[in-house]
């Protein structure tokens, strides 16, 4: 089961700008392209990275860690991580390329909202 729930100050942000929230101990990263939102987990499934402190162009959210790069659109892998060679290798074997998770995000009357499971929202 899932429900909408608010982004504080989610209408203030500009084209171009994210920001991160939390529902009890989820991080949530939400991001703005022109007049649309996108929100996914904030955490890199790479290494854990905080998406937040990444950089946006247009859709593609870029890891600040090991510069993996996602698609807020949908969550796929655009890059996995900037190595290459051996290391690019073994960082796939180790811990193989996944998406970003990402949330159906609506506007309405001045306030920005995303969907979650409402276990999201129960802290621990």
């Amino acid at each position: 089961m899932s429900e909408f729930v608010e982004v504080p100050g989610g209408n203030e942000l500009q084209s171009g700008q994210m920001k991160m929230f939390k529902l009890g101990d989820h991080e949530i990263l939400l991001a703005r392209v022109g007049d649309t939102f996108y929100a996914a987990d904030n955490r890199c499934p790479h290494m854990g990275g905080d998406l937040s402190g990444g950089k946006l162009e247009k859709t593609i959210i870029t890891c600040p860690r090991h510069h993996s790069q996602f698609d807020l659109s949908d969550g796929h892998v655009v890059r996995w991580t900037d190595w290459s060679g051996f290391k690019l290798s073994m960082a796939k074997m180790m811990k193989s390329p996944r998406p970003v998770k990402t949330y159906q995000v609506k506007a309405e009357e001045g306030k920005v909202m995303v969907e979650v499971e409402k276990a999201s929202l129960v802290t621990a």
